[in-house]
């Protein structure tokens, strides 16, 4: 299983950023995507997840300013953020795992993607 995550770069505070990652070894269209994140010094992050059915969480930090969403037939996640924020700097990491209802447990992870936020 391989997750290639995508864009990223930088930005100034109040643009935009898109990331996708494509995720190809295996059919994910029953299991969970989502986008976390790491700032330096800090712990890993939800950012939002996103279920095959298309219900979508997301952290209080990023609501109403990020969108998550997926393409099942391409097996790919997408994230699209605006008015980004210098705090939004970080490592950001897309995830695939089953869901809860799943009789065994899987998680794959991309190897992240850098976004900077200049103020």
């Amino acid at each position: 299983v391989q997750l290639q995550a995508s864009g990223g770069g930088l930005v100034q505070a109040g643009g935009s950023l898109r990331l996708s990652c494509a995720a190809s070894g295996s059919t994910f269209t029953s299991y969970v995507m989502g986008w976390y994140r790491q700032a330096p010094g800090k712990q890993r992050e939800l950012v939002a997840t996103i279920t095959s059915g298309g219900t979508a969480d997301y952290a209080d930090s990023v609501k109403e300013r990020f969108t998550i969403s997926r393409d099942n037939a391409k097996n790919t996640v997408y994230l699209e953020g605006d008015v980004l924020r210098p705090e939004d700097t970080a490592v950001y990491y897309c995830n695939v795992k089953t869901p809860r209802w799943y009789p065994h447990r899987e998680s794959y992870w991309g190897k992240g993607t850098q976004v900077t936020v200049s103020s």
